[in-house]
């Protein structure tokens, strides 16, 4: 027979969460296992790396068989049995909760530590946004300086990934369909230059000039054009994720050996280089801090495209028991 969660995982938790299909969030008490950045307030008898009081954070993965080849090659994110943090099923059968609580529990293994020179409230989004565009920029090579490194989109995973490869010494452009994002792409962000992937002129004298692009945009879009951007040898890769297929011809590829590659988070161990990286050289997302309260209204604006660039609910001064 078997154990009934709030026996096998007796501590109390509460936070918010959608019961339905609506996808409103409401009150919400549970037992809880597993599960973004905040303080350690208890450690287990076998935990060696971290004490009570470090600055931590857990990201979009909670456990994996750690057996697998990937396991072993510290990219956890690729194994097949992974756990995610959010909505995924435990090997005892209990499910993972998310963050949207009180506390949280996870194995050290898949908790990073948080430099002290960047706020907990900035750090956080890293743990996704942040590692999802490390990532690819490392493992492809486009990281060394000089290099001249495309960025299609400036969202929540763009605009984090123009400030990873500055911070590299590339050159960046940003290639949007909004003219009205130019100002902000090179006076905040720090971007060398922009494209409009709309005007044909812009996209037809910037052609053969990029070493690689990493595509953010998860609305459907032409890829032809950001290929004929590439040199030869060139990369496009994907990060965003299109519901619907993306059309993709192979004669771009061909006459330029191009390649168009995926890249999805990234193991804890380059969860952790990227988190130290970011601290220092003082990488943080723009945020936008709102208490628990407001998670139905940021879901909201969220899905309507109004953030700039990642909201973060601060839990810990706004979550309110009921």
């Amino acid at each position: 027979m078997g154990t009934a969660q709030e026996e096998e995982h007796p501590v109390k938790a509460f936070g918010w969460a959608t019961t339905d299909p609506s996808g409103v969030l409401s009150p919400f008490k549970f037992s809880r296992r597993h599960e973004i950045t905040g303080v350690v307030t208890e450690v287990g008898s076998k935990v060696q790396k971290y004490k009570v009081g470090d600055r931590v954070g857990v990201g979009c993965l909670v456990g994996a068989c750690h057996t697998c080849d990937n396991c072993e090659n510290n990219v956890e994110n690729y194994c097949p049995q992974q756990i995610q943090t959010y909505n995924s099923q435990n090997t005892d059968g209990t499910m993972t909760y998310g963050g949207y609580s009180d506390h949280m529990v996870a194995n050290e293994r898949y908790i990073v530590r948080i430099p002290d020179n960047l706020p907990l409230d900035a750090a956080a989004p890293l743990l996704c946004a942040g590692i999802t565009t490390y990532s690819p920029l490392r493992y492809f090579g486009l990281d060394k300086p000089g290099m001249r490194v495309g960025v299609v989109g400036l969202g929540g995973l763009g605009h984090v990934a123009v400030k990873l490869a500055k911070a590299f010494g590339t050159i960046v452009t940003v290639i949007s369909t909004s003219p009205r994002k130019k100002q902000e792409a090179i006076e905040v962000l720090g971007a060398d230059s922009f494209l409009v992937s709309t005007n044909p002129e812009e996209m037809q004298a910037a052609m053969g000039t990029l070493d690689g692009i990493i595509d953010t945009v998860s609305a459907a879009h032409a890829l032809v054009p950001l290929l004929f951007l590439l040199k030869n040898n060139g990369k496009i890769v994907m990060v965003g994720a299109p519901v619907k297929p993306l059309e993709l011809p192979v004669f771009p590829l061909i006459i330029g050996r191009r390649m168009v590659a995926g890249s999805c988070i990234g193991g804890l161990e380059e969860t952790q280089e990227m988190i130290d990286f970011a601290g220092k050289h003082n990488i943080t997302p723009q945020i936008e801090v709102v208490p628990m309260d407001y998670v139905n209204t940021a879901m909201e604006r969220l899905a309507k495209g109004d953030v700039k660039y990642r909201f973060v609910l601060d839990v810990a001064n706004t979550l309110k028991a009921t």
